[in-house]
Parts: C-alpha cells; sequence; structure tokens
C-alpha cells in the first residue's frame, strides 16, 4: 500500500539549498511550506521559486503553502541570553526598543489597556510563563511562574479573548499579493477566531485562488470551528499556540474532534507543532513522537506537518523519510471501514443543499461500490478538486486517482489524504473522458487491462455537485 497521509515540510536555513530539497522530495515531501514570519518577501520570493524549479526538475507533483505572520507580538530584543526565573518581577512596557534588566518592551501598542490582573502570558515555545500581578500607569507588573532562558526578540502568546489586532494584518494582506501574483497554491492564515476572518483574505475560491489554509490556534475558532471549516479551504491543528489557550489535557481530545469534523465537512485537516521535535538533532525519534504520528493518522488527518524539524534540523531529508515510513505503517492499520461509518454518520444526518446531498450519497455510494467489488482504483475527474475530498473522507481502501485539467488543482490535491493528482488536457464528454482517464492510468501504470475501477465525476447538468459514477472495465 503507498501512504496515503501526507506530509508537509517547512523549508528554512537547513533545507532551502537545491541538492536538500531533492532529497525531501524524493524522501516524500509532498508539500513545502514557507514560514513568513521569517525573513523578508524578497527571501521568501525567493524560496517559493527555488522549490518550484526543483519539483519541477524532479518532476514531482508538490504543492507550495505560503503561511502568513498572523498578528505575532513579539519582546523587545535581548542584548544576551537571559535566565528569568520562577519569582522574578519584572515589567513590561508598550514599546519596539531593546528589553533591558529590569524592564522587557512589547511591541503591542494597546498592552496596558487590554491586559488586567491574573491574565498568564507565555513566552516563545512555553518555556517562560508569566503572570499580572498589577500595573503601574505605563507598565505592567509580572511574576515568573516558570522560568526559563530568553535570547533575541522571542514571541510572546497574549490570550485571544485580549488580543484587539484583526486577522489577516495589513502585513498579511501584503505578503498575500505578492504570493497570489507568484501563483501560491495555498496560504495558512493564523489566529483565526471566525469565519469572517477567512472570508477577509478575499482571495478568489480555489483553484482559481490559493486554498485557505485555516489555522485553529485559539479557543475562538474551536468555537466557531464548523463555520470556519466551511469559509476555509482546509484547517489545521496548531498545537502550540491551541495548547497555549486550552488546557493539555483537553488538547488531544481537542485534536481528535477538530479532525473529524473537518474531514466530514470535506476539508482536508493537517495536524502540526512539534511531531518529531527531537529530530531538530538528534537521527531518530523518540518512541513518543512516533506514536504521536501514528496516533494522528489513526484520527484521520489528512497530513502530518514538520516546523522546525526541516527548517533548522541536522538532516531534513532524513526527517522527512522518517515521517514517511511511520505515516505509511500507520495508513496500513488504518480502520478504513470504521471510519466511513463515522463520517457518515457525522455529515449525512445535517441539513444541507441539494448539491451537498447528492454529492453525499454518490461519494457514499461509491466508497461502498468500491469495498464490496474490490476495485483497483477510483478515479475523480475534476476541475476544482471538489469531488476528489468528497470522496477522500470516506478514507476508501482503493487508491484514489485525481485528473483535473487545471495545473493548481492537480497541485493542491497534493495535500488531500490519498489522492495522486494527474494533469489531463481538457474534460470532455462523459464517456470521451472517461476512457481519456482510463488510457492514461493504464499507461502509466496505475492499473492494468482488465482491472475494474470506478470512476467519479459531475455532470453538466448539476454543476457544484458530484451526481456520476461509472463502474469501468480497464481496456
Amino acid at each position: 500500500m503507498n501512504r496515503r497521509t501526507k506530509i508537509i515540510a517547512s523549508i528554512g536555513p537547513a533545507s532551502d539549498d537545491e541538492a536538500t530539497l531533492k532529497d525531501m522530495i524524493e524522501a516524500g515531501m509532498d508539500v513545502a511550506r514557507i514560514n513568513l514570519s521569517h525573513g523578508t518577501l524578497e527571501d521568501g520570493l525567493e524560496r517559493y521559486r527555488r522549490i518550484r524549479a526543483v519539483s519541477e526538475s524532479a518532476n514531482k507533483n508538490v504543492a507550495i503553502l505560503a503561511d502568513l505572520p498572523g498578528p505575532k507580538v513579539r519582546l523587545g530584543e535581548f542584548a544576551e541570553k537571559r535566565l528569568l526565573s520562577p519569582g522574578d518581577e519584572l515589567f513590561l512596557t508598550p514599546g519596539e526598543g531593546p528589553s533591558t534588566e529590569e524592564v522587557i518592551t512589547v511591541d503591542y501598542e494597546t498592552l496596558l489597556s487590554d491586559m488586567v490582573e491574573g491574565d498568564k502570558l507565555i513566552v516563545g515555545d512555553g518555556s517562560v510563563v508569566m503572570r499580572v500581578i498589577g500595573s503601574t500607569g505605563d507598565k505592567l507588573q509580572v511574576r515568573i511562574e516558570y522560568g526559563g532562558s530568553v535570547q533575541g526578540k522571542p514571541g510572546l502568546h497574549i490570550p485571544s479573548e485580549r488580543l484587539k489586532i484583526s486577522t489577516p494584518t495589513r502585513e498579511d494582506l501584503r505578503l498575500l499579493d505578492a504570493f497570489v501574483s507568484a501563483g501560491i497554491d495555498m496560504v495558512g492564515l493564523s489566529f483565526v477566531r471566525s469565519a469572517h476572518d477567512v472570508r477577509r483574505v478575499g482571495t478568489e475560491p480555489a483553484p482559481r485562488g490559493p486554498l485557505v489554509v485555516a489555522k485553529i490556534e485559539t479557543k475562538a475558532a474551536v468555537e466557531n470551528l464548523d463555520g470556519i471549516i466551511l469559509a476555509a479551504g482546509a484547517v489545521m491543528v496548531a498545537r502550540g499556540d491551541l495548547g497555549a489557550e486550552c488546557s493539555l489535557h483537553e488538547l488531544p481530545h481537542l485534536q481528535k474532534d477538530i479532525i473529524a469534523r473537518c474531514i466530514a465537512l470535506g476539508r482536508p485537516a493537517i495536524t502540526a507543532t512539534q511531531m518529531l521535535e527531537s529530530m531538530v538533532t538528534a537521527p531518530a525519534p523518540t518512541r513518543a513522537e512516533a506514536s504521536d504520528v501514528a496516533n494522528a493518522v489513526f484520527d484521520g488527518t489528512s497530513a502530518v506537518m514538520l516546523s522546525a524539524e526541516t527548517a533548522v534540523g541536522v538532516d531534513p531529508a532524513n526527517v522527512v523519510s522518517t515521517m514517511a515510513a511511520i505515516a505509511q505503517r500507520a495508513d496500513e492499520n488504518f480502520d478504513y471501514e470504521g471510519w466511513a461509518h463515522h463520517i457518515k454518520r457525522d455529515r449525512l444526518i445535517e441539513p444541507q443543499s441539494v448539491d451537498a446531498a447528492v454529492t453525499d450519497v454518490m461519494t457514499m455510494a461509491t466508497w461502498r461500490a468500491a469495498m464490496e467489488m474490490g476495485v483497483k482504483a477510483i478515479f475523480c475527474i475534476s476541475r476544482s478538486g471538489f469531488t476528489v475530498r468528497a470522496i477522500a473522507r470516506f478514507r476508501p481502501k482503493a487508491p484514489i486517482l485525481a485528473f483535473s485539467p487545471e495545473e493548481r488543482t492537480v497541485r493542491q490535491l497534493a495535500m488531500s489524504w490519498g489522492a495522486t493528482a494527474i494533469k489531463i488536457d481538457r474534460i470532455e464528454s462523459n464517456d470521451e473522458s472517461v476512457r481519456n482517464v482510463l488510457r492514461i492510468a493504464r499507461d502509466e501504470g496505475y492499473v492494468r487491462s482488465g482491472d475494474i475501477v470506478a470512476v467519479l465525476g459531475g455532470s453538466t447538468a448539476t454543476i457544484g455537485a458530484t451526481d456520476t459514477l461509472r463502474m469501468v472495465r480497464c481496456p
């Protein structure tokens, strides 16, 4: 069985040379992530062009995700590494200058009016936690609850219900315009709190525009989850900031619920943050990390994401290869039949549009027919990728081959569970399209003469719905 769960790898200083990118692609990278929180716009665009060139030269379908910074709040720069110890009391003040021994600056203008006594503030990756204990007019007084070292300009997590910065920010939109012009496949939207935040991105719907990936990292996002999923093209469970907003003992349950809801509504779900974190410096993951990746696969996630492991780690290609091996082994033990019944229960009991109801019934029928007849593959003919994502919800055992005339759709499907996307010249009449995709699949070795396949698509009579299923023997 080929690997069904996709891999997103962050590109950074350790991985943006051509040789390493090629090795990562060969190791199994499906989507390359560019984190726009670091570097300049031109740095990001140059990285984008390099990834595109390498993937094309390798003849591999690799999508590119530009992850927008969002409303990031940072502390003023520390001149040197500093230890903040539990019990220390110091002051925070709005500003962009350097931090001093007693006063730490924060680049958040309304810090004093937005914070109240008792608020918890988290520095960087959570190694330092401070509590607001008072105010002195132009400063907040805080006490260190959990200590650690800080250096440079670390981020500061402010509770989402306090943060007044909107999403996307002005800087997000500036970066977005440049990457849309460059032809980016997907954009990650940070700190989403409602469907309105997603709609404010303002790009054309995919595939004319990029697939918008809404990052679920706030309590508000969890509360408004269904609306966000329906407004977005995909969802990311951003466990770092979500873990800062919610109790850690709730995080695994939130992860399962978000993934299940996302897949039921026909959107890819990404699991992110510290999946193989030890491999930033080590040649192999911990046992707990390997179990974390496998359990994300068992949860039904569409893709697992690597961050620092490939951006600044010692061996990015080895990390991707390790992730691919763990995910493929977990795919083999996935509860395919149980998952489909779970999706049927969660999705088909809800009020829907006629097109959605038709698509639900047809994709469920395709899953059942494919299972009972033991088809060799499920062929999807789709301009937008909608049909592919609809059938992928059911996690069929048969491979999904996606045929589209839209180049961006083909790349965007690199993130969809189980889908192998193939570019075709055009979509013709039903009979001609079926003959065409059968010939391509046979000639490229995906199926053999005599194999039974399911062909799923939409007719011109019902734009927006997947309404046609044919069981065909490959000539």
